[in-house]
């Protein structure tokens, strides 16, 4: 699929740029507020900084609406690319109201 870096060099990212790049966050400063709220758990444990790592299999949980949205991270981004390369980076793990 193209925009998913395949390479074994990219075995992490900066959960600001992951959020921005998976279209989660509608910009890469509204994606470190975000992730500099305290709000963010990322694998269970909370996230206070923008430089925080996910990899492939990183679990995310955050606020989204009135709910609670809890994601698997299933691919690392090469690009900001269309919203349905981006849906592709993520699985729901589970959606709470």
């Amino acid at each position: 699929m193209p925009g998913i870096a395949r390479d074994d060099a990219m075995l992490a990212m900066r959960i600001d740029k992951f959020l921005w790049y998976a279209r989660l966050a509608g910009s890469r400063s509204a994606a470190q507020k975000l992730a500099e709220a305290g709000t963010l758990r990322l694998d269970g444990r909370r996230v206070d900084r923008a430089h925080a790592l996910v990899r492939p299999g990183s679990v995310l949980a955050f606020v989204q609406g009135d709910g609670v949205r809890v994601l698997q991270v299933v691919a690392l981004p090469g690009r900001r690319g269309p919203a349905a390369e981006a849906a592709a980076l993520f699985a729901d793990a589970a959606h709470r109201s």
